[in-house]
């Protein structure tokens, strides 16, 4: 969220009037700052310009799919929070996986509350409360920003890729289950399985070794969970 702003502003991108204006009203009722896109194809040049602090995202859209701009607005290493919006309950870990690099998704029909209360808990999320500092690290994780960078060199992630680091590195040499992991990045009890907390950390283990190749950084603790083990981070 940029400290400059009275409000956050929320891109919501559905080709469907109606929802989207629905949505529109909603968010604003809660003092929010909203922008409407009817078209998926106009999302990159806008996110350009306009820097959203959080972006609702249907699957199905005219233009260029939710998918698809998913994938680029990460493949550019953006990590603007996105929750996408489908009706395609399969298409579920996929979404929330780092192959697309989704924060949250909606699944229709939903409430127009549920969607800001959902909002509201990514935003949340993205700006934590200080924690201690700690010296001597190579890890080091800026909260306010919500940037990481080892030996720094920055780490490109998304926020649910910084709020996984930043969960591991904070209790080194402790295992952390699954269900803890799942329970920290999504805290309102949705369903979400192994596999999404498998591919968040293959996607991170990914980036982290491109810094530094030789370094072990998440090891897998079978039948337990994940464990850091690249020393203690610094926070600011």
């Amino acid at each position: 969220m940029n400290s400059d702003r009275a409000a956050p502003l929320i891109l919501i991108v559905e080709d469907e009037p109606r929802l989207g204006q629905l949505l529109v009203d909603y968010l604003q009722a809660d003092n929010y700052r909203t922008h409407h896109l009817l078209r998926g194809d106009e999302v990159l040049p806008w996110v350009d310009q306009h820097h959203p602090d959080l972006m609702i995202l249907d699957l199905m859209l005219p233009g260029m799919d939710g998918l698809s701009v998913c994938r680029e607005l990460r493949r550019q290493g953006k990590g603007l929070p996105v929750m996408m919006v489908t009706a395609k309950t399969e298409e579920i870990d996929r979404l929330l996986g780092l192959e697309i690099g989704a924060d949250d998704y909606l699944c229709k029909p939903f409430s127009p509350r549920e969607a800001v209360a959902r909002v509201k808990t990514i935003l949340r999320r993205c700006l934590p409360a200080a924690q201690p500092v700690a010296e001597g690290a190579q890890l080091v994780i800026n909260q306010s920003r919500v940037q990481a960078s080892w030996n720094n060199q920055p780490l490109e992630l998304t926020p649910a890729e910084f709020r996984l680091l930043r969960a591991l590195a904070l209790q080194p040499d402790t295992v952390s289950s699954r269900e803890q992991l799942m329970n920290l990045l999504y805290d309102d009890y949705r369903v979400v399985t192994d596999r999404t907390i498998d591919s968040h950390i293959k996607n991170l283990r990914r980036k982290l070794e491109a810094l530094d190749a030789d370094r072990p950084f998440i090891r897998t603790v079978y039948g337990m969970g994940y464990r850091w083990e690249a020393g203690v981070c610094k926070l600011i």
